[in-house]
């Protein structure tokens, strides 16, 4: 008899610890912990760009290089001052290099882009009685071409994770050509005086711009990719064309100085692909 009233008192034990067991709370190990990547703006990046060119203050300004062609100008025979605004489209590539250090952005970037600036304009000048022994008019024809523009520049920029503004500036350079051409009274319109210049001119870049990681597009095995829209001043600076005298057309004097102004503004959209760090 005591036998069995120990062994029902060792089952109802175990029934009872089992139930308590029961109750108690989950043991089970926690997910592993994952961590979330930062988005940094650190790292090479190529990529390319379009927009739109002008320039609405490149000037040409002439003088008479003798005394006659001091004249001739200040009389109004030949135009002391012309405007030659431009206006075009402008495509290209870019290369760079960013880093970022907490919110801030410093970084490098080189690019070159054909724009399709170029302007011909003839101004036509009535010369008084006292220029030539009679009063007629004349053409005389003014051209500019901005073949490419390249800059290389310094990038300062602050950053709110996938946004980027920024402010940069630095070395620019272009293929610039420039020519005047002034002929004689009208109608045979001889040539009498021309100069021109065509090659590697040299300045200055500034402006600034924003720019926007795209989430999850990796697109060609970047790390990124991203947009931005960008807007620069550039300024080749004055350039000065001798006009000279075509020698048997008949002109006065040596000829004319006819200084060139090559500045403007691009704005444009571009795409990036990031390589680097993510």
């Amino acid at each position: 008899m005591l036998k069995r009233l120990l062994l029902a008192l060792a089952a109802g034990s175990a029934l009872a610890t089992g139930a308590l067991a029961a109750d108690l709370p989950s043991r089970a190990a926690p997910a592993p912990y994952v961590a979330v990547p930062v988005f940094t703006w650190t790292g090479f990046y190529i990529g390319g760009n379009a927009g739109y060119a002008f320039s609405d203050q490149n000037r040409v300004t002439t003088t008479g290089q003798a005394a006659a062609n001091v004249t001739t100008v200040a009389l109004g025979a030949r135009p002391g001052f012309v405007a030659l605004d431009q206006d075009g489209f402008t495509g290209g590539g870019q290369i760079g290099y960013n880093a970022q250090i907490g919110s801030f952005v410093i970084g490098i970037e080189a690019d070159a882009a054909y724009t399709d600036l170029q302007r011909t304009l003839t101004v036509v000048t009535t010369a008084p009685a006292a220029v030539g022994g009679a009063a007629a008019t004349r053409n005389n024809t003014f051209r500019s071409d901005l073949a490419f523009l390249g800059t290389v520049r310094g990038r300062v920029g602050y950053a709110s994770d996938r946004v980027l503004v920024y402010g940069t500036g630095g070395f620019a350079y272009g293929d610039v050509t420039t020519r005047a051409n002034f002929s004689g009274p009208l109608p045979a319109a001889a040539l009498q005086f021309t100069g021109g210049r065509a090659g590697i001119e040299t300045g200055w870049a500034a402006g600034g711009g924003v720019e926007y990681a795209i989430p999850n597009w990796n697109w060609f095995g970047s790390s990124a990719v991203t947009l931005k829209g960008e807007a620069l001043y550039y300024d080749l600076g004055r350039k000065t064309v001798a006009v000279n005298l075509v020698p048997g057309s008949g002109g006065v004097g040596t000829g004319y100085n006819s200084r060139f102004d090559t500045n403007g503004v691009i704005a444009r959209a571009g795409i990036n692909f990031k390589f680097g760090t993510f």
